[in-house]
């Protein structure tokens, strides 16, 4: 048990723990209670989007994941919430699956489309290929105390590019190397995590401290050569791309430790600084 700041005392749950403490049914998964996976008063978004990808897969099993469209709509109002999913369409290749998050009062939390398919054959092959550090390498390591979102003690993140939050650095490119300690043997779920760790680049243009949310997350996978990864050492590749009106708009590379292209994500977030 740990006591954030603010906050109830709260469970500390490693990642494997959390996805075992999911009760599965068909088109339903729910979690009763997410432990210390929380940002601010909300879930951390990537888990709110692994919940529904959960519901998804208890009816569509095995055909490979190629894209997640998540809509964050609230804060939970209850420690339980279930994510209900149904099949769109199910085409030739192409399946549809969309899936709400509800918490105890039914109100929605997030609104996630999936969309899977199976491999076809084709011949086009075009691989992102990763970018060297280039000169004036460096390395900061993240805080583990003072107020940072309790989900980040999950992780162990290092910024070999960019700085950290409230800083007043306006670099719009940050590069983070990313590890999940005590994790092994990675699946999609751990990639949807590690793909929504890093904070909005935004914020670290700021010197003092202020919130900020995401509102709209799309995440594509690139094939799954994720599958058994060390999950030690990833890297993320992330660019402000614009920001104005309290809204800014993010992209990311996440490749795994070898190099391998894994994801690529684009966030919609509102900042209120």
């Amino acid at each position: 048990m740990i006591q954030l700041s603010g906050q109830s005392t709260v469970t500390y749950m490693q990642f494997r723990e959390l996805l075992n403490s999911i009760d599965s049914k068909p088109g339903k998964s729910t979690l009763s209670d997410p432990g210390d996976w929380l940002q601010g008063r909300a879930m951390f978004g990537g888990l709110q989007t692994i919940l529904c990808l959960h519901a998804m897969r208890s009816l569509l099993p095995d055909t490979p994941l190629r894209s997640l469209q998540t809509t964050f709509v609230q804060p939970a109002k209850s420690l339980q919430v279930t994510a209900h999913a149904n099949i769109v369409r199910a085409g030739k290749s192409v399946t549809h699956v969309e899936s709400r998050l509800l918490d105890d009062d039914n109100n929605v939390i997030a609104l996630v489309v999936g969309v899977f398919g199976a491999a076809r054959e084709s011949q086009i092959n075009l691989k992102p290929v990763q970018t060297g550090l280039g000169n004036g390498s460096q390395r900061i390591e993240f805080p583990t105390a003072g107020g940072v979102p309790s989900f980040t003690r999950h992780f162990k993140p290092v910024w070999l590019q960019g700085t950290l939050p409230f800083t007043g650095d306006t670099e719009t490119h940050h590069i983070v190397q990313i590890s999940m300690p005590g994790e092994t043997d990675c699946n999609e779920y751990h990639v949807i995590a590690l793909a929504d760790f890093i904070p909005p680049i935004a914020i670290c243009h700021l010197t003092n401290p202020a919130p900020g949310s995401s509102m709209t997350w799309m995440l594509e996978f690139l094939n799954e050569d994720y599958q058994g990864l060390a999950l030690e050492n990833w890297r993320v590749d992330a660019e402000l791309m614009a920001a104005g009106e309290g809204y800014t708009h993010q992209s990311v590379m996440l490749w795994g430790p070898g190099g391998e292209p894994i994801a690529l994500s684009r966030q919609n977030m509102v900042v209120f600084g």
